[in-house]
């Protein structure tokens, strides 16, 4: 089936297109791979993994390192047998900025540093109808990573233009990113993604967010806006505290609705008419279920929340490397059925 960005732009604006879209955070360059039978190398083959996937869009980052000097990492990095870094928990107690002073000597990249070459080739290697989602995130996350959760919470409390501080410098940054995404001619669909809570509640309180976070959410908002293009947020976790504040920053989808901590068919009813809902198909689901499972899921997540429209079929996070191959592509072959009638 061809793609057809203009119906994944329909549904963003929570009107019914012609078929439920697939959308998808991320997916492991494994699975990737193994979809189109070589490693994902160069952009041509991101392009024909999401275009045989069966995706409007290809999502693309710039290439940024917010680290550039190394700092704090040596002793952190642990490498797998094959040479691939293992993955590691994020450090919850002190981190590699503090105080002022920290702040002030740490390396951040400059704006000019960001590689957005992907953006400038990928128009002539896109299929008739495909599109392009501008995509990064990460100002709270990146913020409580450098000063370790444990600080950064006293800081709420003790110190909190010190995270005014370290969240402008990193605001900054990122906003320059979607900047770019806003005035860029190839680029339909900005998407910000910063996990705020988790399964059981919001990581800091709401009144916290609205000082700190929402500001920044706010302002990419206001650029989608007069830019004209739809807006996504990704962040795990319970929202009901800040569903409002989400709403009113001009974010028009949300992702990925995870199963754990929230129902889509309540988040529809009390949200349905003012968010466009994508995901919610289980990740643990996708990992350890079989295909018929993930058959039913997909199936009764369309009956509750796609049945007007304003629905995208998704993981409730992203795909990672452990998913089933083949629950994965019982995923997009439900998505395929429904869109051949």
């Amino acid at each position: 089936m061809p793609p057809d960005i203009s119906q994944f732009i329909k549904t963003l604006k929570r009107q019914k297109a012609d078929y439920i879209p697939l959308v998808e955070l991320g997916v492991h360059p494994d699975i990737k791979a193994r979809y189109i039978g070589r490693s994902i190398v160069t952009l041509t083959d991101e392009v024909e993994f999401w275009h045989k996937a069966g995706y409007d869009y290809v999502k693309l980052q710039p290439v940024a390192d917010f680290n550039p000097a190394k700092v704090g990492l040596e002793e952190k990095i642990t490498y797998n047998d094959d040479g691939t870094i293992a993955r590691k928990w994020a450090r919850h107690d002190k981190g590699i900025i503090t105080n002022f002073a920290e702040l002030e000597n740490y390396q951040f990249p400059k704006k000019t540093d960001f590689d957005y070459s992907k953006f400038e080739q990928v128009g002539a290697l896109l299929p008739e109808g495909m599109g392009v989602i501008g995509q990064y995130g990460d100002i709270f996350t990146m913020a409580w990573e450098l000063m370790g959760f444990e600080n950064f919470s006293l800081a709420l409390f003790m110190e909190p233009e010190l995270i005014d501080a370290l969240m402008g410098k990193i605001g900054d940054l990122v906003f320059s990113m979607f900047d770019y995404f806003a005035q860029s001619d190839v680029v339909d669909v900005l998407w910000y993604s910063d996990d705020i809570a988790f399964t059981e509640g919001l990581l800091i309180s709401p009144d916290s967010l609205r000082r700190h976070f929402f500001p920044w959410l706010r302002k990419i908002g206001e650029l989608a806006k007069a830019h004209q293009k739809p807006f996504i947020y990704h962040t795990d976790g319970v929202l009901w505290d800040v569903f409002d504040d989400i709403i009113a920053c001009g974010v028009d989808a949300i992702h990925p609705i995870e199963p754990k901590a929230m129902k889509i068919a309540e988040v529809k009813q009390r949200v349905g008419d003012r968010l466009a809902l994508l995901g919610h198909v289980d990740v643990d689901l996708l990992s350890r279920g079989t295909p018929a499972n993930v058959r039913r899921q997909v199936l009764k997540n369309v009956e509750e929340a796609g049945y007007n429209g304003g629905y995208c079929i998704g993981s409730g996070n992203s795909v990672p490397d452990y998913a089933k191959f083949e629950n994965y592509l019982e995923m997009l072959e439900v998505a395929k059925e429904l869109r051949q009638g």
